[in-house]
């Protein structure tokens, strides 16, 4: 696929770093506008994130002014803002296949192109990878340059502060680049900190500086001297500049900045001043998200993550009732709660609208809680709000869930505290791919003691397990529900509890029995009936709502009845809901067939939800395929 010439002149001449490199300064702010026009044309078309990616567009051609990657590694953090480099090092005729089955992948990968030096998807991971390269390089007598790019958003993670400490220590040559579009500490701007910046970049005040050191050690007092005029230097420091850098250099980074990040010529200077300088560096850059389209200017959190949209107004498609998602079926169940349970408060880490929340934290914004990109602490403070007599509700996506699994067995369960934990994107999450696909949540979980795990087949079920869960008082409440479409919509009926660990008979049958969870159950069930039209053979299916504990009592009655049972989920199979029903069979000896369907030991790649659920036989078509010939299986 081809880029339009004559709408991208200067573009269709540029697609690898050498030919950033080759152009002028008018040349470089050309082709900023025609890469932000190109990415909103291609991303209005495949959804993705738009303002991330836009707000680093000259950050990104500074870079490959300078930078030879894959000779260089330039290593980007959670990644949702490598669209221009993806574009400027080789993928730009293929970048309108962005996140589409087949196409080029919405984040870095290394299986994709020589020119991601990391694979990323989750946040705070770039510093540590670059220290990684960096150690690796000084070991193996190579001398390319290593950078980390980083959002002051994954800074908030503590993977991001391991690695500055760690990194910080170590005395290795990188840069990190902070990429600044919120923080309070960026008022900073303006001559006088430009000023003290290019003198403290400058060659000649680090030799002056580096002498004045030398001198003090050959002087009585050393220790007290240097002690005194560190004190001095940092004091001047705050006094004149109020320095955001002092926390940086205390980490052991020597700190540059804070600079226009839209400026590219002031940042291709001061990189080029900063480059040879030894140790580890933190450069500071302001940037604005969306910059360049007033839509996602206006709305950066609208634009972070986005499908589909008109690109003249940046509006999305209206939601019908059959557009409906679970995430919106928990959004609206949470502000009902609040009617039952005044304390209420929710919680997430850096995903208000991606979980829900956002109408929430409208209503009740003393009672919501947006940690930032520090899973690990949403579930230690939901614990602690939880036992100090506050219901609370921590939202969070099930792949991200994965990072605070020491708090849900040690801060939660061990302890028995009741805390409502909602997974969303539990399964097939589509276009994000592999990185945020909920494969496992279910594996990792269902061995935790104390822990109940629930998964809704509607939204009216949803609704009525986080009144159940909320009300529970004998420890910590799993509702995981997936990316998709409701398969109901929603209706006004009364809200009662459901009985913990109960199961319910959808649909009779003698052939065999289906043990369906979550969004599986409307799957089973068209199923089921192409099964007896096609095949003349009638399922029983079942509604497998909770994974932990099993419905004993109704299994034991399916047992009684049925010589072949099939367990349908969106979870990996190792470790997954049909595991745990092989588990009970094989302790009761029984002697019928077992056949389970779920996501094979793979990691999906990215494509629509509905593409991936057909390519791994998790459709109604593949689930008829596997079934079939099962149900002509004589037990031994």
């Amino acid at each position: 696929m081809s880029i339009d010439k004559a709408k991208y002149p200067l573009l269709s001449e540029v697609g690898l770093p050498d030919d950033v490199k080759s152009l002028s300064n008018d040349g470089r702010k050309i082709l900023a506008d025609e890469l932000r026009s190109f990415i909103i044309e291609c991303v209005s078309q495949t959804g993705g994130h738009l303002a991330p990616s836009l707000g680093v567009v000259e950050l990104t051609i500074a870079l490959l002014s300078l930078y030879s990657p894959p000779f260089d590694k330039i290593i980007w953090d959670v990644g949702h803002q490598a669209y221009p480099y993806k574009i400027l090092t080789g993928r730009r005729d293929d970048f309108p296949t962005l996140r589409q089955k087949g196409g080029i992948s919405g984040f870095p990968k290394i299986g994709e192109s020589e020119f991601d030096s990391f694979g990323v998807g989750h946040a705070s991971t770039s510093i540590g990878a670059a220290l990684g390269m960096a150690a690796a390089r000084d070991i193996g007598g190579e001398d390319y340059r290593v950078v980390a790019i980083i959002g002051d958003g994954a800074m908030s993670g503590g993977l991001a502060f391991e690695g500055l400490n760690n990194a910080g220590a170590s005395g290795k040559n990188m840069l990190v680049i902070l990429n600044d579009n919120e923080m309070s500490i960026s008022r900073n701007v303006g001559a006088m900190s430009r000023y003290l910046t290019d003198i403290i970049a400058n060659q000649r005040y680090r030799k002056i500086k580096r002498g004045i050191w030398e001198l003090t050690d050959k002087v009585p007092m050393t220790d007290q001297l240097r002690y005194i005029g560190q004190k001095l230097e940092d004091s001047v420091k705050s006094l004149i500049t109020a320095r955001p850098g002092m926390v940086f250099e205390g980490l052991g980074f020597d700190y540059y900045g804070p600079i226009d990040g839209h400026d590219i010529n002031e940042t291709i200077k001061l990189l080029h001043e900063i480059d040879g300088l030894p140790g580890p560096k933190l450069l500071h850059v302001l940037t604005k998200k969306g910059k360049g389209y007033k839509p996602a200017e206006s709305d950066a959190s609208k634009f972070h993550g986005i499908g589909s949209f008109d690109p003249d107004t940046g509006e999305k498609p209206t939601k019908g009732c059959s557009e409906l998602t679970f995430t919106d079926a928990f959004g609206t169940a949470m502000i009902e709660m609040t009617e039952r349970f005044d304390k209420l408060c929710a919680i997430t880490a850096a995903m208000e609208t991606g979980t829900g929340l956002d109408e929430f934290h409208a209503k009740f914004p003393e009672r919501f809680f947006d940690v930032g990109i520090a899973e690990e602490h949403a579930l230690l403070f939901g614990a602690s709000l939880e036992l100090s007599g506050i219901p609370t509700v921590v939202a969070i996506y099930s792949s991200f869930l994965q990072r605070a699994l020491d708090q849900i067995i040690h801060d939660a369960a061990l302890q028995k505290i009741p805390l409502t934990i909602a997974v969303d994107r539990a399964g097939i999450v589509g276009e994000d791919g592999p990185t945020h696909h909920g494969a496992f949540d279910l594996s990792f979980l269902r061995s935790v003691p104390n822990l109940i795990i629930s998964a809704p087949r509607d939204g009216e079920e949803l609704r009525r397990l986080l009144l159940t869960a909320i009300s529970n008082k004998s420890g910590p409440f799993v509702i995981r529900y997936p990316r998709g479409k409701l398969p109901d919509c929603p209706e006004e009926r009364a809200l009662d509890e459901i009985p913990i660990g109960s199961w319910e008979v959808l649909r009779e049958g003698d052939s065999a029995v289906v043990l369906a969870v979550g969004s599986m159950v409307a799957t089973a069930m068209d199923v089921a009936e192409r099964i007896e039209t096609e095949l003349g053979k009638s399922l029983e299916v079942v509604d497998a709502r909770f994974i932990k504990p099993l419905d004993e009592a109704l299994l034991g009655e399916l047992l009684a009845r049925h010589d072949k049972i099939i367990t349908i989920e969106e979870n990996a199979l190792e470790g997954g809901f049909g595991e745990a029903i092989a588990g009970y069979l094989l302790d009761r000896r029984w002697g019928g067939s077992l056949r389970r369907i779920g996501i094979p030991n793979e990691f999906v790649e990215h494509g629509t939800r509905d593409e991936l659920l057909a390519q791994i036989g998790l459709d109604a078509g593949g689930i008829f395929a596997s079934i079939s010939p099962f149900l002509e299986i004589r037990p031994i």
